[in-house]
């Protein structure tokens, strides 16, 4: 548990933000969860949403349920894509690109876990892998031209389950063809996203490229869909209890920590963000412990480079 917050004991929330008028947000997976909320409270304080989602009739619901909440007016959007289909995030990139002048954060918030049967999409990939990793990566890739302009932020969410895995990436069977767990190969997913970032980070400084920010941040333990969606019925079932105990916190409060790297100033980009209580799993909202296989320089070097290799994106700097 850390206890030097730099916000204070209640940690960061939205009641620290400043007004979003004019400013406009990216997210990926807004239909539920962690992903309405944060498209929810950016919108309370003006900003535009655009809306990453594969489903286009949930995002017309979310988008009639938030103009319910909020107003007729409030500036939202939904463009159709599926993190799991290089093709679609690509042409999902571009409408993107073509709709708003300019972008002050990409919330790569969607996510599948804990897959119970090995299940093989996309390029050939492990869904988890193909869809939390692969998908925002070369989505990343392709607006960042627009969020560079911008002087704009990159805010992954990964999850606490970077930890709970081989703690590496697999390179010799990135696909899980032998030992295929969900959760060794969900934890993979995770850690690859947040390992990014920091490599990003640090090409970044090197290229000289300072007005990109580039954050890590996690959930915690939060009620939503995320499970009910993708899991097996023993993790539902399992999940399904913990959300009756203490160990899990709303939805709303899982979308904090996105929201805080995408809106606040003066963060430390090397830091990771998520709740600060009970494992890390509930609690105030700050900077806390990042295990140092998170940052393993030459594994993250070589993602990198396989990531490229993988998905034929490069990044332009």
């Amino acid at each position: 548990m850390s206890t030097n917050n730099q916000f204070g004991k209640k940690g960061w929330t939205p009641e620290l933000m400043k007004s979003q008028k004019g400013k406009t947000y990216v997210i990926t997976g807004t239909t539920s969860g962690t992903g309405f909320e944060a498209a929810r409270i950016l919108l309370s304080k003006g900003a535009q949403v655009v809306m990453l989602n594969r489903n286009p009739k949930k995002s017309a619901d979310v988008i009639a349920t938030l103009k319910e909440k909020l107003g007729a007016n409030i500036d939202v959007s939904a463009i159709k894509m599926d993190l799991g289909d290089q093709a679609s995030v690509k042409k999902a990139s571009e409408e993107v690109l073509k709709k708003v002048s300019h972008i002050d954060a990409l919330m790569c918030n969607g996510a599948i876990a804990q897959v119970p049967k090995r299940t093989i999409i996309g390029n050939n990939w492990e869904s988890q892998m193909a869809v939390n990793f692969f998908g925002h990566w070369t989505l990343q890739a392709m607006l960042f031209p627009m969020i560079e302009k911008s002087k704009g932020r990159i805010v992954t969410v990964g999850s606490m389950g970077y930890d709970m895995g081989l703690k590496t990436i697999k390179f010799d069977d990135l696909n899980w063809a032998k030992d295929y767990t969900a959760n060794d190969a969900y934890s993979q997913s995770k850690l690859a996203q947040i390992m990014t970032i920091y490599e990003l980070q640090d090409r970044l400084a090197k290229a000289g490229k300072t007005g990109v920010k580039a954050y890590a941040c996690h959930p915690g333990s939060s009620r939503t869909a995320l499970i009910k969606t993708s899991g097996s019925f023993m993790m539902r079932l399992t999940f399904g209890l913990m959300k009756l105990s203490p160990l899990t916190q709303p939805a709303e409060n899982g979308a904090y920590p996105e929201l805080m790297c995408a809106t606040e100033e003066n963060l430390d980009e090397t830091a990771f963000y998520g709740p600060t209580g009970r494992s890390n799993w509930v609690g105030p909202v700050g900077a806390h412990h990042l295990e140092p296989h998170a940052k393993d320089k030459a594994v993250a070097k070589k993602l990198w480079e396989l990531s490229e290799k993988e998905t034929g994106v490069k990044w332009s700097f």
